[in-house]
């Protein structure tokens, strides 16, 4: 099953809040972005954002200029049927990340929560940077989260690469400077715990 299948399956089979990376509010990726003090009107890019409340949460904050990407247009179809009206203000991509060519230096903020540790084959990774490398402009910030080293091994039937910070930076290399991460204790709506770490690089 290809990639896109995988994930439309998901998607088709539970509702948004249902899915164990679900959040009310995604407060660590919403706090990261605002702390990186960009101006309203600046470039982001939410990869694998899909049904995630951030657009919403960034489009009541005032920011304006939104781009939400995800491989599965069903996650999309969610998040822009929940936004109703304001679904209009965001750019909406349906696209995998990894076979993706974006606009050179075209974006302020890369965010990308729980995409990246799902890229267990070391070429998907290398495109994904490649892609970072090539999209964010020259001193924009670059937002990753994934399961820390003591984080689930699997995630939705899928194997997944965890990390510590310095192993998650390597991953990006000298071209983006590490400036800070931070961990969180993620609570699924079935009840368990899931550890994520951040990590924030400046291109």
């Amino acid at each position: 099953m290809s990639d896109k299948r995988h994930w439309e399956n998901i998607y088709g089979a539970r509702q948004p809040q249902q899915v164990s990376w679900f959040q009310e509010h995604a407060a660590m990726s919403f706090k990261f972005i605002q702390d990186t003090g960009v101006a309203k009107d600046a470039a982001i890019l939410d990869v694998g954002g899909g049904a995630s409340v951030l657009v919403d949460d960034l489009l009541n904050a005032g920011y304006s200029n939104l781009s939400v990407l995800d491989i599965s247009a069903a996650a999309l179809d969610a998040a822009q049927a929940r936004l109703g009206s304001a679904a209009s203000r965001v750019k909406w991509i349906e696209a995998d990340i990894t076979r993706l060519e974006l606009p050179e230096a075209s974006l302020d903020v890369w965010h990308d929560r729980a995409v990246f540790h799902f890229l267990t084959d070391p070429q998907d990774r290398q495109r994904y940077v490649q892609t970072t490398l090539h999209a964010v402009k020259p001193g924009g910030h670059v937002i990753i989260a994934t399961f820390a080293e003591d984080g689930p091994q699997k995630c939705s039937g899928l194997d997944v690469v965890r990390y510590r910070p310095d192993e998650l930076h390597q991953e990006f290399g000298a071209a983006f400077e590490f400036v800070k991460s931070e961990k969180e204790l993620h609570h699924t709506p079935a009840g368990g715990d899931q550890r994520f770490v951040y990590c924030y690089c400046r291109r």
